[in-house]
């Protein structure tokens, strides 16, 4: 027996098709048959590496008798969050409001025209634990539904109310100046664990966002304080368990405060965000351990998360054979039958392997102490004990790698995707690695070729062939910086031409431009109740500072002044929000950094295939100086560059032998530097300076 999720393509959809719950997916037929019947909607919305999600599926939606009062009561709606975040984003919203808190799975109740009246997240079949049954519940809400409709549909449109409230949130009109990252530091200083890293307690999720921002702002105001509170978080970060030390990668989040026990399943957006995050701390620091964490990650995702066609996949599942964590945990028998005795001894000391375990009896790898210190307390050398710990991880992955792998969601989503090829073509440049640059390009091409419909809108997410749902904001904005990013990689102006046609169908599609900013969907999208205007981070970034910080770039690389506008709308819009709650808003305060500048303009022209100019690149890559944008080109009029990239190079000419770099800021530019040594001192002391307010 098969409902009708068994057409879908999600793999978050495809695990219920043989539920006995006659689950159908969120289209016009089942909206109607909800209207025709008369019976309340019950929307289940999850996603494919989601734990508790697994669990509420085996006890309830297995169990016969609750699917049976299900079919009879309601019409049953199945949507995964990662094809539908406009659904999940504004259900998720009404959930946080009925039961005070969100989470997945999640459960809510609606009316025929799609008014939330009652929702939750988990429920076990029958009271326990404190908690009510989803029998229990589905008793309660029939009642109401039944007995005391017009209760019912006050209590949806009060609620329906209030997400229209909250949709789109209007400027304070305070001004937006640096005194907010003032205001943000010290409000980071108060909540950051200053024993283990990162923001809170328990559980503790990695934020690389906020990692980003402090760098800015360390950038701004260098002090110690603060980039310490960087070093450590991403220290203790790639020494706990949250880490996967053999395969590489980071898990989502770690349910204790000090990152030893993740949640053991990998997103692709986290393991592309904290790329970038151990990126910048690599290029400030100089400290080869941070570009080791990134080769490791992104080597990763290339090898496990990679479709043969050339996207990215979205995640691996936190369970297999039934448990969580058991690809990934060791006993120490298990590690001394692949390494034998005495390296398995060694191994067991750095990594935290003992008879009584870390997680369950079993262990999960981390470092207690770094290697360093492991060698001086045993006496060892350091060298040959790095040498022989490397190939202790090669062969216990190859072990690993024969168990039960976790399943894994290998829809290619396009907001995900973005922000994978931002960080690995970025990767490229700091580290050196053309195999980065390569993978980015190859995935981006894909993206365009595969996720558009036939007027050349993006699309959201493609599996098994097929490409399905109008692109959301995230989408776009999350590809226009990755475009941007693959520019500034190899210098190729297809990339631009590309990146225009994005950002023109943001403003044209997407703006408000009665409140500033950007809606989550498009204006030709069909939205229940309202289109929502999200301004702070989730676990991505926030799509309207992505778009602001994308629009700013491009804006500058063009000329194009409506770009510009459209950014400071963004900015003004979210002013209420930086200034009441700027640690939600970490990656809108990076854009606010980025807009209130300087934004260094910089324009090199020289062969990129050429020692000197691919020299100067380098270095400049591997200069922190975040807010910039950079052009290059063989010569200012060369055949082979788009048109729109244009206006920069107005004006510029090379005298001498190249490469020739002109610096400029609001298109104002500063007498030319010629020469590989002098444009590396230039470099030198642009990184070294701060930019004050």
């Amino acid at each position: 027996m098969t409902n009708r999720l068994a057409s879908e393509t999600s793999p978050y959809l495809l695990q219920h098709a043989e539920n006995p719950v006659d689950w159908q997916p969120w289209d016009d037929a089942a909206l109607a048959a909800a209207r025709q019947a008369d019976k309340p909607i019950f929307l289940s919305i999850g996603y494919s590496a989601c734990h508790w999600c697994h669990v509420m599926e085996h006890e309830s939606f297995e169990n016969e008798a609750l699917a049976a009062r299900l079919n009879e009561g309601f019409v049953c709606i199945k949507v995964d969050r990662e094809e539908r975040p406009d659904l999940d984003q504004l259900y998720m919203q009404s959930v946080q409001m009925i039961a005070g808190r969100g989470g997945w799975p999640m459960s809510v109740f609606l009316t025929p025209d799609l008014a939330p009246f009652f929702g939750g997240t988990y429920w076990p079949p029958h009271a326990s634990r404190g908690m009510p049954g989803f029998d229990q519940v589905l008793e309660s809400v029939l009642e109401a539904w039944n007995n005391r409709r017009e209760q019912v549909v006050e209590q949806a449109g009060q609620i329906s109310e209030r997400l229209r409230n909250m949709a789109s949130p209007a400027g304070s009109g305070m001004g937006l100046n640096a005194d907010l990252f003032t205001t943000a530091t010290a409000q980071l200083e108060r909540v950051f664990d200053y024993s283990h890293g990162g923001i809170g307690g328990a559980p503790k999720f990695p934020q690389p966002m906020t990692i980003q921002l402090l760098l800015r702002i360390w950038r701004r105001h260098p002090r110690q304080g603060v980039l310490d509170m960087v070093r450590l978080t991403l220290d203790k970060m790639s020494q706990g368990g949250i880490y996967d030390h053999l395969g590489g990668g980071f898990a989502r989040y770690s349910v204790d405060e000090r990152w030893l026990v993740p949640h053991f399943e990998k997103m692709l957006y986290d393991n592309a965000l904290l790329a970038g995050a151990y990126l910048d701390a690599y290029v400030v620091t100089k400290q080869k351990r941070y570009a080791e964490t990134v080769r490791h990650t992104l080597d990763y995702v290339l090898r496990d998360l990679t479709d043969p066609a050339g996207g990215f996949h979205s995640t691996e599942d936190a369970d297999s054979e039934g448990e969580e964590g058991r690809f990934y945990v060791w006993t120490p028998r298990q590690i001394e039958e692949v390494l034998g005795a005495e390296r398995s001894e060694r191994f067991c000391y750095v990594y935290d392997v003992t008879e009584s375990g870390n997680f369950e009896g079993r262990n999960i790898l981390n470092l207690p102490k770094t290697i360093e210190q492991c060698a001086a307390l045993r006496g060892w050398s350091e060298s040959e004990l790095r040498q022989e710990l490397e190939k202790d991880r090669t062969q216990l992955l190859e072990a690993r790698n024969r168990r039960v792998h976790p399943a894994k969601d290998d829809k290619i989503l396009t907001s995900w995707n973005g922000l994978m090829i931002e960080s690995l073509a970025r990767a490229a440049g700091i580290l050196d690695e053309p195999r980065y640059l390569t993978a980015a390009a190859k995935a981006c091409e894909f993206l365009l070729e595969n996720l558009r419909n036939d007027d050349g809108r993006l699309l959201h997410v493609w599996r098994a062939g097929r490409a399905k749902y109008l692109a959301y904001l995230d989408d776009y904005a999350n590809v226009l910086c990755a475009l941007l990013a693959l520019y500034e990689a190899d210098f190729q102006e297809k990339w631009i031409d590309q990146a225009v046609q994005l950002a023109d169908v943001l403003l044209q599609r997407f703006r408000d431009h009665d409140g500033g900013g950007f809606f989550y969907v498009a204006d030709d999208s069909p939205t229940p109740i309202v289109r929502t205007k999200e301004l702070h981070d989730s676990s991505t970034p926030s799509g309207n500072a992505m778009a602001a910080i994308g629009l700013i770039r491009l804006g500058k690389l063009c000329g194009r002044a409506d770009y510009l506008t459209a950014a400071s709308e963004t900015l003004d819009c979210a002013a209420g929000l930086l200034e009441n709650s700027p640690t939600a808003a970490a990656q809108m305060l990076a854009a606010l950094d980025m807009h209130l500048g300087p934004v260094h303009e910089i324009v090199i022209l020289g062969d990129i295939t050429q020692d000197d100019t691919r020299e100067v690149v380098r270095s400049l890559r591997r200069s922190y100086l975040p807010n910039r944008v950079v052009a290059c080109r063989a010569a200012p009029d060369d055949p082979a560059g788009g048109r729109h990239v244009d206006p920069i190079f107005i004006g510029k000419t090379m005298e001498g032998p190249p490469p020739t770099v002109y610096l400029c800021e609001q298109f104002a530019c500063q007498p030319p530097i010629r020469g590989k040594a002098a444009i590396l001192n230039r470099w030198k002391a642009m990184s070294a300076s701060a930019l004050g307010d």
